[in-house]
């Protein structure tokens, strides 16, 4: 009889764990890297907007405190930015090192405003409003951009855009091309 109650003790706390594990929520989808990076840096951005004195609210949010924060955030960038008057300004590879500050790199910047631009829209923000989409916004990444390859040496071009491809099979062929 002992080895009966033992089984009824085990089927019953097997059919109770079956119940619990239904009865809890799915599990949502695993975010992609990108989805992942906009969350947090959107986290961060509205962190940073109630920390400032006074606390800024998203809805008057503006250009202003969009720079600030980029600013503000330069005191955790890794790359060298090399200033005026240092010895290795316009060096891309410097012997040795020096007191220049570190700072975000544009690309970086570029990046983060991006998804912080996508992120404001998706949380409510008007396009018309963006404040990660303003003129004020676009300037200061192109003179980080400027200023950053200037003080590597480093001269930033733009990439010439590729022409379409289909053009290319119109029939039109090129005498000089060897290959046809």
């Amino acid at each position: 009889m002992s080895i009966d109650k033992g089984k009824d003790i085990q089927e019953g706390s097997s059919s109770r764990s079956a119940t619990s594990v239904s009865n809890q929520p799915p599990q949502p989808p695993q975010l992609s890297r990108y989805e992942s990076q906009k969350r947090r840096d959107w986290n961060t951005f509205c962190q940073y907007l109630r920390n400032q004195r006074p606390p800024g609210a998203l809805s008057q949010c503006n250009s202003n405190q969009v720079l600030d924060f980029l600013r503000y955030l330069d005191q955790f960038g890794k790359t060298k930015v090399h200033m005026q008057g240092c010895p290795f300004f316009g060096q891309p590879e410097p012997p040795s090192s020096c007191n220049c500050p570190l700072k975000q790199a544009w690309g970086s910047l570029d990046a983060l405003i991006g998804r912080l631009r996508a992120a404001y829209e998706e949380n409510g923000g008007l396009p018309e409003t963006n404040p990660f989409a303003s003129g004020a916004i676009r300037v200061y990444l192109r003179e980080v951009r400027e200023s950053q390859a200037k003080a590597r040496g480093v001269p930033y071009k733009k990439k010439k855009k590729r022409k379409n491809l289909a053009r290319a099979g119109d029939g039109s062929s090129n005498s000089s091309n060897p290959i046809q």
